[in-house]
């Protein structure tokens, strides 16, 4: 990657695809935005193949329009040679920082890392594999010029898989009841935030964090814009349906009470069962024939106390959610390695 100047390949060899050269070629960047550095967030998992041509074509987007920059990309505990690439990268280019996790931690807390290491006035996010290419990168900053401090992606198609696409559909239903996602705005890991929502994002403390909710959260005036999906060239996706199930349990579970909510709408509405069942045991034993003695005070005791029970233990829970989330402190990643060559 060099400075400054027009490339017609990437750094494997690939021809740029014309028509996004040429899409790319017409757009101009805001005025209002010109001298506001961008920092790109890139999350890098078993992307080897591909990661160099993603951190070229992001590079070259912004020495061609002329913009301060900077790019992050986040190995997240990859089993390939993404970190040997992602070292060359960042020790020979000055604009390419390069962290290393310790394990494998997901793509939220991954970004989270980058976040942290982040210097831009904002900070954009798109995934390794080119599926977002880095030239629809302008449509969030022109986007983010009239004063959103959240800019969104919205794909003009996806091409994901049917459980991605209904995992999707059940993390949306969630995000609006948990995060107050508007009904009229589409989320997706395509995105621009402005620092100061950056800054509250690495001012949180959650130990599971989920990067979308949060910058919901933390946030007041979001936009979408339409941005290419392009079909995955290299490898396949990693969410499947186990991982998305995953995702959506530790947003329920991190991040609203509804699931113990739930339980103490279960154990009371089977307290309630319970107790009409032992009034029926209670009016056979005082009115009806009993075979075994003692069988309806035992029947409805057992009964109430249980349903009781289960009440009592769903609300206890509840309580306890909430200590838990407000003491943990516990870092959600480690970075044992970061590289930048103007260090």
């Amino acid at each position: 990657m060099g400075e400054g100047g027009d490339i017609s390949t990437t750094s494997s060899g690939h021809p740029r695809t014309p028509a996004a050269s040429a899409r790319d070629a017409r757009e101009q960047v805001d005025p209002r935005m010109r001298g506001r550095m961008v920092s790109v967030v890139i999350p890098v998992f078993n992307s080897a193949g591909v990661v160099g041509e993603t951190i070229a074509r992001t590079a070259a987007f912004f020495e061609r329009h002329g913009l301060p920059y900077e790019i992050i990309a986040v190995n997240d505990g990859s089993h390939d040679a993404s970190w040997e690439v992602l070292l060359r990268l960042a020790t020979s280019n000055p604009h390419v920082v390069a962290l290393n996790l310790l394990r494998n931690y997901g793509q939220h807390n991954a970004n989270l890392a980058g976040f942290r290491h982040a210097r831009g006035e904002y900070v954009v996010t798109i995934d390794d594999d080119l599926q977002n290419p880095p030239e629809e990168i302008i449509h969030l900053i022109n986007t983010a010029a009239h004063g959103h401090d959240v800019v969104f992606g919205r794909f003009d198609r996806k091409n994901v898989s049917r459980h991605r696409s209904l995992g999707s559909r059940a993390i949306g239903l969630i995000n609006r009841r948990i995060f107050g996602q508007p009904r009229d705005l589409v989320v997706s890991n395509v995105r621009m935030l402005r620092r100061d929502v950056v800054d509250r994002i690495c001012a949180d403390r959650s130990a599971y964090p989920y990067i979308t909710g949060l910058a919901l959260l933390y946030s007041s005036d979001r936009a979408n814009v339409t941005v290419r999906h392009e079909p995955r060239t290299i490898g396949k996706s990693t969410y499947n349906p186990l991982r998305i199930a995953r995702l959506v349990l530790t947003i329920l579970f991190s991040y609203s009470a509804f699931p113990l909510r739930l339980s103490a709408v279960i154990g009371c509405a089977v307290s309630l069962i319970s107790f009409l069942i032992g009034v029926v045991y209670l009016a056979l034993g005082l009115f009806g024939d009993v075979a075994v003695q003692g069988w309806t005070t035992l029947a409805v005791m057992l009964a109430f106390f249980n349903g009781v029970t289960i009440a009592m233990l769903s609300m206890l829970g509840e309580y306890l959610v909430r200590t838990l989330q407000q003491s943990s402190a516990r870092e959600p990643y480690h970075v044992i390695a970061a590289v930048r060559a103007d260090d």
